[in-house]
């Protein structure tokens, strides 16, 4: 039995993950949910960059969600995790971190993620909406290596004082989750997204990111490099050279919808991107030439 009416925006929401009507709490329902949630709602801190980081209050992302935006870690677990306890699956919110390559050996938590666990059909699963390019389904909480098309993901216990997990996957830019097993609170995050979403020396705040995930690879929008990462292919890069060009990809491939969006932000937001696209080309040239 489904409990939909929690709060506003559940029906967009739902209709803009493809579904008419509420599904059945089953394992098949969440793994079309999940990968539904990856190809149609986007990782993004376009508000982040602008100035004006949405809260993570999740009823506030259902809606955000409903009429069209994206989010980050908070946003978009914390709204999943809502959503599918309103369809009636048991689902518990784990405090977790994320290393990059220099610190994949930690087996600490910073809390600078939003894990989640779900429990259904007698199995027990992590599900993850928010890392935008984690896994396309939910993964057997379990120890082991888990194939998805081309992409290898890995499953173990956490080293430490606290029991968690520690998942694996060493074809994105950071390698390591580690996510404690007791449940956590939205609350538990809320001093982190501040930080997160407002500190100078917060990568959300310095760069520009979407992202998106389907069947055979990653699409990434860093500032103005748009990438599409496909193991079968290989990685693909251009550069968006024009506003058009740029408010093209975000609205199209990504979906984000930019009605939200006054011209003086679309410029503002241009005029951003351009300026930091600059300061990477003059630091990668200085690089290459060893000054």
């Amino acid at each position: 039995m489904t409990t939909l009416g929690i709060c506003d925006g559940y029906d967009g929401y739902l209709r803009r993950l493809g579904f008419a009507e509420p599904p059945r709490p089953t394992a098949g329902a969440l793994f079309a949910l999940q990968r539904a949630h990856l190809e149609r709602i986007p990782y993004e801190n376009i508000d982040i960059q602008l100035g004006r980081p949405p809260g993570i209050d999740p009823a506030l992302s259902v809606r955000r969600f409903a009429d069209g935006r994206g989010g980050y870690c908070f946003h978009l677990n914390g709204a999943f995790a809502l959503l599918l306890e309103s369809l009636g699956y048991d689902v518990t919110r784990h405090r977790a971190g994320v290393l990059d390559p220099a610190g994949r050996d930690r087996h600490d938590v910073s809390g600078d993620h939003l894990a989640l666990t779900v429990r259904v059909d007698g199995e027990e699963y992590f599900v993850d909406a928010g890392l935008g390019d984690g896994p396309y389904e939910p993964l057997p909480l379990r120890a082991g290596t888990y194939r998805q098309g081309a992409f290898t993901y890995g499953l173990a216990p956490l080293e430490g004082d606290e029991p968690g997990w520690r998942y694996l996957n060493d074809a994105g830019p950071c390698p390591v989750v580690n996510f404690l097993a007791a449940p956590a609170a939205t609350a538990d995050f809320e001093a982190e997204h501040e930080r997160l979403s407002t500190s100078e020396d917060s990568g959300f705040v310095r760069t520009l990111a979407l992202l998106r995930r389907d069947a055979h690879g990653i699409d990434t929008l860093r500032g103005r490099v748009l990438s599409r990462i496909d193991p079968a292919k290989g990685t693909s890069e251009r550069i968006l050279d024009t506003p058009g060009e740029f408010w093209s990809v975000v609205g199209g491939l990504f979906e984000r919808a930019l009605d939200d969006l006054t011209p003086a932000d679309r410029e503002a937001l241009w005029d951003r991107v351009s300026r930091a696209h600059a300061a990477w080309l003059a630091s990668r040239d200085a690089d290459r030439s060893g000054v």
